[in-house]
């Protein structure tokens, strides 16, 4: 399984033959190395209905043929737009050819706002557990740290976790330290952070902030992992 990082929320994951864009914010992204023309992913998964998450997807979901596994309310909008839509929902799990999909909680929101100022509710944010080839990976989405992120490390062990430290509109680096010792994930790498002026971060202080047992890991736009 090979897992990349692409700047801002963007993690793609090339498992079972298949290639899985999550929150594939690319158009507007300056930190990001892929360009949206370039890509063909077979599914995209979403963790909420913000524009920096949300991102590409309906364009490259057109244009590939892709899959979009979404919180149930956001799925359904995204549908209503001509899109193949797999909804679920926070603590539902299932599974797909290329592994399982399993939500978990996010403390964060969910809406787009339109030209003429209408905000269109999206439901529930989640993250995103994807359990495939013997690994699981977590992708907190954008949220809070809260403390039944113990339970999400207990029931899963997880291999790779990414975990937003922007501050401002999720966990900062101090949070975003004590969810990293929450989930017990093998490896950590911070996301969410540098985009926008109101969350740049030091992402080597998160990893300083990390306790000696646990192994932090910067990924910049285009770093692989292999698990």
């Amino acid at each position: 399984m090979k897992v990349s990082y692409h700047g801002h929320s963007v993690v793609k994951i090339v498992t079972e033959g298949k290639t899985i864009l999550i929150d594939p914010f690319i158009t507007g992204n300056e930190l990001t190395d892929l360009k949206a023309e370039n890509e063909n992913p077979d599914v995209i998964i979403l963790t909420h209905g913000h524009s920096d998450h949300v991102g590409d997807t309906v364009e490259l979901a057109k244009k590939c043929g892709s899959l979009v596994i979404a919180p149930n309310e956001l799925a359904t909008y995204i549908g209503w737009q001509g899109v193949n839509t797999h909804p679920m929902h926070i603590g539902g799990a299932y599974e797909f050819d290329f592994g399982k999909v399993k939500f978990t909680p996010a403390f964060h929101g969910s809406a787009i706002f339109t030209d003429d100022k209408q905000i269109i509710y999206l439901g529930m944010p989640a993250g995103v557990l994807l359990m495939a080839e013997g690994k699981t990976i977590y992708h907190a989405g954008d949220t809070a740290l809260y403390s039944d992120m113990k339970l999400i490390g207990e029931r899963h062990p997880i291999d790779l976790a990414f975990l937003p430290i922007g501050d401002n509109f999720t966990m900062g680096p101090e949070d975003a330290a004590l969810a990293a010792e929450f989930v017990q994930a093998k490896t950590v790498v911070p996301i969410h952070y540098n985009t926008f002026p109101p969350i740049k971060q030091d992402p080597q202080r998160f990893i300083e902030l990390l306790k000696e047992n646990i192994y932090g890991k910067v990924m910049n736009p285009g770093d692989l992992i292999e698990l």
